[in-house]
């Protein structure tokens, strides 16, 4: 074995799928002297991937996971370690059949064209020893496989030496990590101590206990997954490879089957939620298999066994086929399943690859070694970024009672506006009794809880005479009193309690070069002056859409979604000027919105200050004085009417909030919920929404954002800008409204968002010159239109306005309409309202 090195590039800690595709990956890339190490022997170290069932389904109605599930299967194939045998999720009920219907649909939004829906009959025929008299049908797709994740990771470490980038040492357990000045510096081992430049935690279900010797977080926890293994079963001892019949996901009872040889691997995710700390699992000498497989414990097991019985007979009821293997096997879950990825926020040079399944590992090496080297991923991995976290969701009770909630939900369905329910509250605004009072409806975002709608305006329906949704799923964490509010807002005002919102100053000598090289708009503005920005990677994609407010000379205030504001405010920390300085300023302000054409008078009627529009213009801030109160107004909205945001700080927000629902009332005043800010109002003015429209895939100009002139100071993602608006744009966003809601029984649908948009009732799907697929970004309501709204990307020769085609949910058909191409708002588009 080499001698240990004292210096290195970069040292990964972790050689399972992750740690060696990101050594490949690095190597492949360029970089020399990389160090991979592992506390146990190589090619199975003991962690995850080696008891992993190494199966690979390729469809999510995650785009993210998509795309490097995808991408990981492409590497497999490349390197001959996939074999494709077929996948099938079958339905014991037809709600579950209506969710596989949902699956046809993600699927062709992410170009997953091979699936195909089955009736029991068919799955009989691709799967001969399954009780199809049980079944409702399924969901199959051909290109499902099983990979060799441990030879995979030998080749990686292969191929990577073979380039005289990497060493590799096996049996070296890491004891310290060095951390200077908020750099990573080194790490210590029972080898010896080696300098590095970057340190990746690739550990799977140890890295919180990595990190924690560095000062940072990593926020998941070993979950156990039951898996047996049974056999020998006759029908395949004469199999010419390991697995030749399709993989079965008995979705209704949270189970699956696969072949292996000449035994049947059945898994389950079932059972209780079963969680360990990091601390809990035994060293390579105390564990009886490996660290991660833990003793089974069959009473867990045995309910669903009988499920698993009842789906295949044939094997699981021959007394001949015993059971060979059995575990509680560790997997890693985080508070929100998605991966912890990227740079951690508490440590320069310290990255996470970390809560990563086989089925995404590849991909997600190369994102990060992308990340590391380029500066960004290939794939946008915004969702799993790392730096998403605010500071209670790195904890380890939060991280346990969310991954507690989620486990039996892995092959649950989710709807797409779900709540977690646990762990709450946790973050209360100080209007939030006032919401208990009148009935508020929260969900949460950040920790905070955050009305959705109050109940309390039911009679507001009927005053506006807003129709329901007949669908259970369309109804679902949805109310009309949100579109009832909506009307309110539009007639006379609405009150928003916004405290959710993320805010941060950058101040000094240096805040203005700072904001000025993250911003896209001109930052070079007069005091006073607010300024709506959209922020790009280098490669021209958003990285976030935000305001940022210029307080003083030296002072510029970025206010931005909570929901994603710890990335951005890790982004603008990362590009600081020397002498600049960040303040997180969330805890302390608190933020009231106010719109409607009657929110003037209102705030009038509380303040010396003159609030004309010839006195305080559209895009501007400043101080006044309500009551006691020194408010700094902003004049911008997201709703698209007359008003301000106004910010209080925080232990004054509930008396600001009651003398404005007091001046109100005269002028009809209405308490509205996020419903409306997020969705109604924002979708009539054909807003925006990062991380639905806005991500790295596309640009300002397919966005319609881009500036008139591109500034002369430079900023992230210039040059990308102007290439980009160099060249025709290859998609527009588009405006659609659904013309017609009647599905084939006769129930009017409302889609979600994230369906399908086809060119024709045969549903053909809508694919750009760079290979995307036209899909509602968001769908909602426009009750000031009487329409359902979709914002979709579409290419040249379907972004004409009045072309109809079609957006398909649930496998059906419904026709839609292109409204309006461009941002141009469906209402009020001269935008006479916000600035009147």
């Amino acid at each position: 074995m080499a001698t240990f090195p004292t210096q290195a590039k970069v040292v990964i800690i972790g050689a399972g799928i992750v740690g060696n595709s990101v050594a490949y990956h690095l190597a492949n890339l360029g970089w020399k002297d990389i160090v991979l190490i592992d506390k146990g022997p190589m090619p199975n170290p003991g962690g995850s991937t080696g008891h992993a069932s190494n199966f690979i389904y390729l469809t999510d109605h995650n785009k993210e996971m998509t795309e490097l599930t995808l991408e990981s299967a492409r590497q497999y194939r490349e390197w001959d370690v996939y074999t494709a045998c077929g996948g099938i999720e079958v339905a014991r009920t037809q709600t579950r059949m209506n969710e596989l219907r949902r699956r046809m649909d993600s699927s062709k939004n992410w170009g997953i064209d091979s699936a195909r829906l089955l009736t029991p009959v068919e799955i009989k025929e691709l799967v001969p020893f399954i009780n199809e008299g049980i079944l409702v049908g399924g969901f199959y797709v051909p290109e499902v496989g099983v990979c060799d994740s441990l030879r995979f990771g030998t080749l990686c470490r292969e191929k990577a030496a073979a380039m005289g980038a990497l060493s590799v040492f096996a049996n070296t357990e890491v004891s310290a990590m060095g951390v200077e000045d908020g750099r990573i510096r080194s790490v210590t081992t029972t080898r010896g101590t080696v300098e590095a430049e970057y340190v990746v935690i690739a550990c799977g279900v140890w890295a919180p206990q990595i990190a924690e010797l560095a000062g940072s977080h990593i926020p998941l926890t070993p979950v156990v997954h039951q898996m047996i293994d049974v056999g020998p079963v006759p029908r395949f001892e004469k199999s010419s490879k390991a697995i030749e019949f399709p993989i079965v996901r008995d979705m209704d009872v949270l189970m699956y089957e696969r072949q292996d040889g000449i035994g049947l691997e059945v898994g389950s995710y079932a059972h209780r939620s079963i969680l360990h700390d990091p601390e809990d699992i035994p060293s390579i000498a105390e564990a009886k298999l490996s660290p991660t497989e833990f003793p089974f414990t069959p009473e867990d097991f045995d309910p669903q066994m009988e499920d698993a019985l009842e789906l295949m007979p044939e094997i699981l009821g021959d007394e001949k086929v015993g059971v060979k293997y059995a575990i509680n096997g560790l997997i890693a879950l985080t508070p929100d399943g998605m991966p912890c990825l990227g740079e951690t926020a508490e440590v320069k040079g310290l990255w996470s690859a970390a809560a990563v399944w086989v089925k995404e590992g590849p991909a997600v090496g190369k994102c990060i070694a992308e990340w590391m080297v380029l500066g960004e991923p290939s794939i946008d991995c915004n969702q799993s970024d790392i730096s998403r976290f605010h500071a209670h969701q790195k904890t380890r009770q939060h991280t346990k009672a969310r991954a507690f909630e989620a486990f039996p939900k892995t092959y649950g369905i989710v709807h797409p506006a779900e709540q977690y329910l646990s762990d709450r509250p946790l973050r209360r605004s100080p209007m939030h009794e006032w919401h208990v009072e009148h009935q508020a409806e929260f969900f949460e975002v950040a920790g905070w809880e955050r009305t959705q709608w109050f109940d309390s305006n039911a009679s507001l329906v009927e005053k506006y005479g807003v129709q329901t949704r007949p669908n259970e799923w369309d109804a679902r964490w949805w109310s009309p009193i949100i579109n009832a509010e909506h009307l309110a807002m539009r007639e006379a005002a609405g009150i928003f309690d916004l405290s959710a919102f993320a805010i941060f100053d950058i101040v000094g000598p240096g805040a203005l070069a700072s904001v000025q090289g993250v911003a896209v708009r001109q930052m070079d503005v007069a005091v006073g002056k607010v300024v709506y920005t959209p922020v790009l990677a280098e490669s021209g994609g958003f990285k976030s859409d935000l305001t940022i407010m210029r307080l003083a000379r030296n002072v510029f205030r970025v206010v931005t979604g909570g929901a994603h504001g710890m990335a951005d405010l890790k982004w603008f920390e990362d590009h600081l000027a020397p002498d600049a300085a960040l303040v997180d300023q969330t805890t302390a302000f608190t933020t009231i919105g106010l719109w409607g054409p009657r929110a003037r008078d209102i705030v009038q009627s509380l303040t010396r200050a003159d609030m004309s529009d010839e006195a305080f213009r559209f895009g501007t801030c400043r101080t006044v004085e309500i009551g006691s109160q020194l408010v700094l107004a902003s004049r911008i909205s997201y709703v698209g009417d007359l008003g301000w945001e106004l910010y209080v700080p925080i232990e004054q927000g509930r008396r600001l909030w009651e003398e404005l629902w007091t001046a109100g009332q005269p002028h009809g005043l209405t308490a509205c919920g996020m419903g409306v800010y997020g969705t109604t109002g924002r979708l009539e003015k054909a807003y925006r929404l990062f991380g639905a429209e806005l991500d790295l895939d596309y640009t300002l100009v397919e966005a319609d954002m881009a500036p008139v002139r591109v500034k002369a100071q430079d900023f992230v993602g210039r040059q990308a800008v102007i290439a980009a608006m160099a060249e025709p744009p290859v998609a527009r966003l588009c405006t659609l409204t659904v013309d017609d809601h009647t599905s084939a029984s006769g129930e009017r649908r409302y889609p979600l968002g994230r369906q399908p948009i086809v060119a024709d009732a045969a549903g053909t799907p809508i694919t750009d010159a760079r290979g995307r697929r036209s899909y509602a970004t968001s769908a909602g309501a426009g009750p000031s239109l009487g329409k359902h709204i979709l914002l979709a990307y579409l290419p040249p020769e379907h972004a004409v306005e009045g072309t109809r085609l079609f957006v398909e949910y649930f496998q059906e058909r419904y026709p839609v309409t292109v409204a309006v191409v461009g941002a141009r708002p469906p209402f009020d588009p001269d935008n006479t309202r916000i600035r009147g």
